[in-house]
């Protein structure tokens, strides 16, 4: 794992770290990559590679959990109106580190929805069956 630049920094312990427990991690993105002041990044400890879609369902709860929690203290301690939660999971998503991770995003007056993480572009693929069938339980 010494590849993934999150594995790195946890054994490392090298972040600005926000918390760290058992099997989440949070911390700042590196000085000039924030989105907004207290942009934060939440991450399981465990690697994955393909992000949401191959992560322990644990460790995904842990990390959802913990990003909740920090949402909440930016909303109390910093602030913020409102927070956007980002991922990208998957070779085709635009993700920049195959680690499942969530950048909890604080926003405030003003700042406009341009944070949504709306693709800005319609998908060319055609499917064969109707995704309701595909998709549903």
């Amino acid at each position: 794992m010494d590849a993934c630049v999150f594995c790195g920094l946890i054994s490392a312990d090298s972040a600005r770290w926000i918390a760290k427990e058992d099997t989440a991690v949070a911390f700042l993105p590196l000085p000039g990559e924030e989105i907004a002041p207290g942009h934060t990044l939440v991450v399981p400890r465990r690697h994955t590679t393909a992000g949401l879609l191959d992560a322990h369902p644990d460790d995904l709860g842990r990390v959802v959990d913990l990003a909740q929690r920090i949402a909440q203290k930016m909303v109390d301690k910093l602030g913020a109106t409102g927070v956007c939660l980002l991922n990208a999971s998957g070779p085709d998503s635009g993700r920049s580190v195959d680690h499942l991770h969530l950048h909890v995003v604080p926003r405030y007056p003003g700042d406009g929805d341009d944070c949504l993480p709306w693709p800005t572009g319609r998908s060319r693929h055609r499917l064969s069956t109707d995704p309701q069938v595909l998709l549903s339980t």
